[in-house]
């Protein structure tokens, strides 16, 4: 079975600093789906949020695949917390064509920490109980939120980004903390929006500010010779406390070139002076801003 899971953000929109194709067609979609069975990936990824990814998945056919998805932010003011978590939990399950989702995350952790923290909760407990969902979790953007959250909710799964340039998850201790708590754990952003896998001539110029980073890391490649891609991927599969890596894609090429990528041992290196701290370049959220 692969470790690899399929991130399905690009079924429903045009997602990325590097996508070049916009949001891929339903025909790739269903050959994408094909190719991820043949090589034994069991897992997919996607959200409420994605557009029409739940509904395309739903259309190709996802039996025999574990599905993650995530709510939305819950909007301010509501009035009946439970009913509006119910109502997103059977939309998605209809767009699926499953009656059982195999785990619901919320894609703002910060919701378990206000005023309807505890009424969210026992919303997503109950749809546990009645086997709706197997697990419940969230996705985090900062393993500084697990801090808090985890005093509040007892976690099944736990979505967080995890690469050469962004080691939180690990340095911070947390990854060791969920495994021992038998907290499953999937990292994403493997190549960071695809920046990393960029040559170092297309970088855009706003990530200039960086620039000696992205000229060590690709003489190093060259150096090692070895692919941007194999190296980024080595990292977060290399870590036992990791189950899944989630990695989007926009043709079937691309997904052959990951899984060839992801059974490659490429040479042992330290890329630990890699590692960075500044949130403007490992956060994207905040690259409309550079």
């Amino acid at each position: 079975m692969s470790k690899l899971a399929l991130g399905t953000v690009q079924f429903g929109l045009a997602y990325g600093v590097a996508n070049r194709v916009g949001q891929i067609s339903r025909e790739e979609a269903g050959q994408i789906l094909q190719l991820a069975r043949s090589a034994g990936i069991d897992t997919l990824d996607t959200a409420i949020a994605y557009g029409k990814s739940e509904q395309v998945l739903g259309e190709q056919g996802i039996d025999g695949f574990k599905i993650v998805t995530k709510l939305p932010g819950v909007p301010d003011g509501i009035a009946h917390l439970e009913n509006w978590v119910e109502d997103q939990v059977v939309a998605s399950q209809r767009r699926l064509g499953m009656s059982s989702i195999y785990a619901l995350l919320l894609h703002r952790s910060e919701d378990l920490l206000g005023a309807n923290g505890s009424r969210l909760t026992r919303a997503l407990e109950q749809l546990k109980a009645r086997g709706w969902v197997e697990k419940v979790g969230v996705s985090i953007y900062d393993p500084s939120e697990l801090d808090s959250v985890t005093q509040v909710m007892s976690l099944d799964l736990v979505q967080a980004p995890l690469n050469l340039l962004d080691r939180g998850l690990e340095v911070s201790g947390w990854l060791r903390r969920l495994n021992d708590q038998g907290v499953e754990v999937h990292t994403r952003s493997a190549f960071l929006q695809g920046l990393l896998l960029m040559p170092r001539s297309e970088i855009p110029e706003r990530f200039e500010r960086w620039s000696s980073l992205w000229d060590t890391w690709h003489s190093t490649l060259a150096d090692l010779n070895t692919t941007a891609t194999a190296a980024c991927l080595s990292y977060p599969l290399s870590l036992p406390e990791v189950d899944r890596v989630v990695v989007g894609v926009d043709t079937t090429g691309h997904l052959q070139e990951l899984i060839d990528s992801s059974l490659a041992k490429p040479p042992k290196h330290d890329w630990t002076f890699l590692n960075v701290l500044d949130k403007d370049l490992i956060n994207p959220a905040r690259w409309k801003h550079l």
